[in-house]
């Protein structure tokens, strides 16, 4: 292992993780019937299909999974969901994304959901730097990690090998 990719989190780690905010937003959403994932395309969304399936074992609710495509350049174009609005109104959702960064992504994706009448609305990551921009913070967290500004965060959750590295 070179000293310019140190591993954060393997894959026995990222798993644990993903099933510990499972039981986080099933404890929750106790009385919900159904709880929408809303991942954050493309590494969010991959991790809110992994926190779905563990949400479908631990309880009896019906995790939704909803795509959300924000442009990551230009937070401010339109945002696109797989969900309409309207199917979203009272329900309780969990908007996830994989890291945490200046919390950009994050509220921009808080924002679009503002102006729906949700039940609860909380957020899911599985790294929390702290170098935040905005006042957005993250209700279920997998790991929080203090970093410089220079060094970089990748997380890869395809394939057998997850993984969280610094660089």
């Amino acid at each position: 292992m070179s000293t310019s990719n140190n591993i954060i989190l393997d894959h026995k780690e990222i798993v644990h993780k993903i099933r510990r905010i499972a039981y986080q937003i099933y404890e929750s959403n106790t009385d919900e019937k159904e709880v929408i994932i809303a991942g954050i395309d493309s590494n969010g969304y991959v991790l809110a299909k992994k926190i779905k399936s563990e949400l479908a074992k631990i309880s009896d609710i019906n995790p939704i999974l909803c795509k959300v495509t924000i442009d990551k350049k230009e937070p401010r174009n339109a945002i696109i969901t797989s969900i309409s609005l309207e199917d979203l109104n009272y329900k309780s959702l969990v908007l996830v994304d994989d890291v945490l960064n200046s919390g950009t992504t994050l509220i921009y994706g808080v924002k679009h959901f503002l102006d729906i009448p949700l039940k609860q609305f909380k957020t899911a990551v599985l790294v929390n730097r702290n170098h935040k921009k905005y006042p957005v913070k993250a209700d279920f967290k997998g790991i929080s990690l203090s970093t410089s500004l220079k060094e970089h965060v990748t997380v890869i959750l395809e394939g057998k090998n997850y993984q969280v590295s610094l660089q």
